[in-house]
Order: C-alpha cells, then structure tokens, then sequence
C-alpha cells in the first residue's frame, strides 16, 4: 500500500515563504509567479490559498517573516556583539565588501527592491518596510548612543542623524552597484562608508 506523505503546516507555510522570498527577489513582487511559487515548493494551489488568502497576503508575509529576520540576523545580532560599535560597524561593512558577488549585482538588497516597487503603491507593504528600517537605524543608534556613553564614539556627533545616514548609505551603494552591474563600484562605495564610520571615533 502506497503511504501518501504528510506535510507539516509549519514546514509547508516555511516553504512557501521561501519560494515566495526568491521569486520576488528575482521578479519583483508585481511580477512574482505563484505558478512557479508553486512549482519550486511542490505545495497545492489549495495550501498556498490556506496558509495565504491573497497573493498580497503572501508578499506582506515576505517582509515581516523573512526579510525582517534576515535583517535581525545579518546586521542586529552580528552589531550587538561588538563591545565598540565602530570597530563593530566597520567590520560588518568589511564582510560586505569581502563577500560581494554577482547575485548581490544582479538581484540588489530586497528590502529595497520592494520600497522602490512597492511603496509607492501599497501602503501597507510600505508601512511594513518601514517598521523594518525604523528598527534598522534604531539598532544602530542605540549602539552609538552606547559608545558614547563608553568614550568610544565623538560626543558631539548625533546617534539618530547618523544610524539614518548610514542605513542609507548602505542600501544606496547595494542599489548604485546594481545598475552599474559592478561589483567594484559597489564594494569602492561600501569602503567610503568605512573611512566615514570611522571619523566618528574618539
């Protein structure tokens, strides 16, 4: 007798996300295919409908479950274990550089290939991109703000002003390499970031 496989709802609700998360990082949300959504997780149009009303439903998921996370994981934890938030800074600028290939070229950040797509056309998706960069520079404002408090950061610099500053200096050189498709444009912009960062030492 042939055993039909089960699937777990979390495993599946996971897969999906993840499928979603590439397709729109390779298409765009606008011109994301559940067709191939479906096509790369195996799952039935039927689950997908379950786990997710709406194609739209599924995009919002996207930003608050993956995009979000990826950011808590590569930048907010990675910032919290430096003691000084300028080496801290600097060095997880250094990992950009040195990590740099032709899918950070070709696809861009995804956070900010959807404000410039999706933004200007859906509030709610903005409202969730912006819940994501608030806390970005907050993060690292509350790191300056500490290494003021330890001498390690110039007292007369301002940690709000700046964190937005180099939040968006950061998705700036991503999005200025992809339209160049150049890697060194990209990582000699990343490095000017790094000779700002640190100016701001004491």
């Amino acid at each position: 007798m042939i055993q039909r496989k089960t699937r777990n709802p979390e495993q599946t609700r996971n897969d999906l996300l993840d499928a979603a998360y590439h397709e729109i990082l390779e298409s765009g949300f606008q011109a994301a295919s559940l067709e191939r959504i479906l096509a790369n997780t195996s799952v039935s149009k039927g689950a997908l409908y379950h786990h997710f009303g709406t194609k739209r439903d599924l995009g919002l998921a996207v930003i608050e479950e993956v995009i979000g996370p990826q950011l808590e994981e590569r930048w907010f934890t990675m910032l919290a274990q430096h003691d000084n938030p300028i080496s801290g800074l600097y060095n997880l600028i250094a990992e950009k550089i040195s990590h740099a290939d032709e899918s950070v070229i070709r696809y861009g950040c995804p956070l900010n290939n959807l404000i410039q797509e999706m933004s200007p056309l859906d509030e709610s998706f903005r409202q969730g991109l912006q819940k994501i960069i608030e806390r970005w520079v907050e993060v690292v404002a509350e790191a300056l703000k500490e290494g003021q408090s330890a001498g390690q950061v110039r007292p007369d610099s301002n940690p709000e002003d700046i964190a937005l500053y180099i939040v968006a200096s950061i998705e700036g050189c991503v999005g200025l390499g992809k339209n160049a498709q150049s890697i060194n444009a990209y990582q000699r912009c990343l490095r000017q970031l790094q000779v700002y960062i640190q100016s701001l030492a004491v």
